[in-house]
């Protein structure tokens, strides 16, 4: 299983390029207006098949239920190539999120414009923008991987978001996420 890390090219302060794609779940666009925060963004690049994902896919459900009631909005991107990776298709895509209970959009990124834009490298890969849509965080969820041992708890991301509903400064130390690279269209 490779291993790719997060570039953290995005700057902090970097508004977050917008974007509209359509969500597999509902079957109807949606934008970043659509469902931007007035307290924080979290955007999480994912896809079906990669092993890390898999790993912390419990979590993120976790995570989302527990910081939507206080106003953080989530949303998931794959942006994965469906003809080489079928497993990421819309339809598995929507599949998957109905059996996780996702309780976030899972919007498709045909074109991996979105990815590109967001300097997105691998699944999963997370950012976090404040109200004005400025990043403020990006890189991983926690420390666990897939057969480190370390428990999946989400750790980075909470003290990320528990921060901005207190009103401070994001300031942690923000280490790149590990997981599978998107899988690219040959052009």
């Amino acid at each position: 299983m490779a291993q790719t890390p997060s570039t953290m090219s995005m700057k902090i302060g970097e508004i977050a390029p917008n974007f509209t794609l359509l969500d597999t779940i509902s079957g109807k666009p949606i934008s970043l207006q659509d469902i931007k925060s007035n307290y924080a963004t979290v955007i999480m690049f994912i896809c079906n098949h990669c092993p890390f994902v898999k790993h912390i896919q419990k979590e993120i459900v976790k995570l989302s239920n527990d910081y939507i009631p206080k106003g953080i909005s989530f949303v998931a991107i794959s942006s994965n190539d469906v003809d080489n990776y079928p497993e990421d298709s819309p339809e598995k895509m929507k599949q998957i999120a109905k059996e996780m209970n996702y309780p976030f959009p899972y919007l498709y990124d045909e074109t991996q414009g979105v990815a590109k834009e967001y300097k997105a490298a691998c699944t999963p890969d997370f950012y976090i923008f404040d109200k004005e849509l400025k990043c403020i965080y990006r890189g991983q969820l926690d420390d666990s991987r897939p057969s480190n041992g370390i428990p999946v708890t989400g750790r980075d991301i909470r003290n990320a978001l528990d921060l901005v509903l207190q009103g401070k400064m994001v300031t942690q130390e923000q280490k790149p996420s590990i997981g599978c690279n998107i899988k690219w269209k040959n052009v």
